[in-house]
């Protein structure tokens, strides 16, 4: 599904990223684990190709996506956008309605049909766990949800365009234990429908999460392995130091 090639970044003169090489299969969860600017963030984003909105960064080797090199010339990095959603650390619900929040990406890729536009947005919320919550009052304001709620309804603004793949950037970070549990529970529904690639510097969250992490440290894929080998027997001992605490 998703394959990263000799992948080097820069910010500038900093090099960001050295020689990334991974694979990423359909319908899994990958955690991305590692300390403060260790590169997390930066190859998340490299997936939705949104560090080319940073002035001065430039990328060398290729990162595919269901086999197509989504940095070749001939990419329309919207259509991109569209298969690959995005959901940010802290909740960004725009100031419109709750039914207006879902519907966005729809009406901005020109979908005009009422009644197709009211189904997804139904579906949307029910496939973000919402919808039992916020049936009676789609007309109102997102800003007056909680805040797990409306980082629920951002997932839900990014399944509306029915993604083949959602990159979450600690997307509970912000959240009370109550709320992380729920968008735990929603990451294990989600990935029957498609792939998923998260940040967390929780390491209990990326260990009830994922299928496979990947461990960073200074801009390098130290260790990449099934999550249960891990935390239980890595290969490194720079991840095992991390992953039992001894730094980060």
């Amino acid at each position: 599904m998703i394959s990263v090639n000799k992948v080097n970044f820069y910010y500038g003169q900093q090099h960001a990223l050295t020689n990334i090489h991974m694979e990423m299969d359909s319908n899994t969860v990958t955690a991305f684990i590692g300390p403060s600017g260790c590169g997390k963030s930066t190859l998340l984003r490299l997936f939705n190709r949104m560090n080319d909105l940073i002035d001065g960064t430039r990328m060398e080797g290729e990162i595919l996506i269901n086999n197509k090199n989504i940095y070749d010339k001939g990419i329309e990095v919207e259509v991109l956008r569209k298969e690959v959603g995005m959901v940010f650390q802290k909740p960004n619900p725009f100031p419109k309605t709750i039914f207006e929040n879902v519907a966005f990406g729809l009406q901005v890729n020109g979908e005009k049909n009422k009644k197709v536009i009211e189904e997804t947005v139904v579906r949307s919320l029910k496939e973000a766990a919402l919808w039992d919550e916020v049936k009676d009052k789609l007309k109102k304001s997102a800003l007056t949800l909680s805040g797990g709620q409306q980082q629920r309804l951002c997932i839900a603004r990014a399944l509306a365009v029915q993604p083949q793949i959602l990159l979450m950037d600690e997307p509970a970070s912000a959240l009370d234990p109550i709320s992380t549990g729920k968008i735990e529970e929603l990451i294990h529904k989600l990935k029957k429908m498609l792939t998923i690639v998260i940040v967390t510097h929780n390491m209990q969250q990326a260990a009830r999460v994922s299928d496979k992490t990947a461990f960073f440290y200074l801009g390098e894929l130290v260790e990449f392995n099934t999550t249960s080998e891990i935390f239980t027997n890595p290969a490194e001992l720079r991840t095992q130091n991390y992953v039992t605490g001894r730094f980060g």
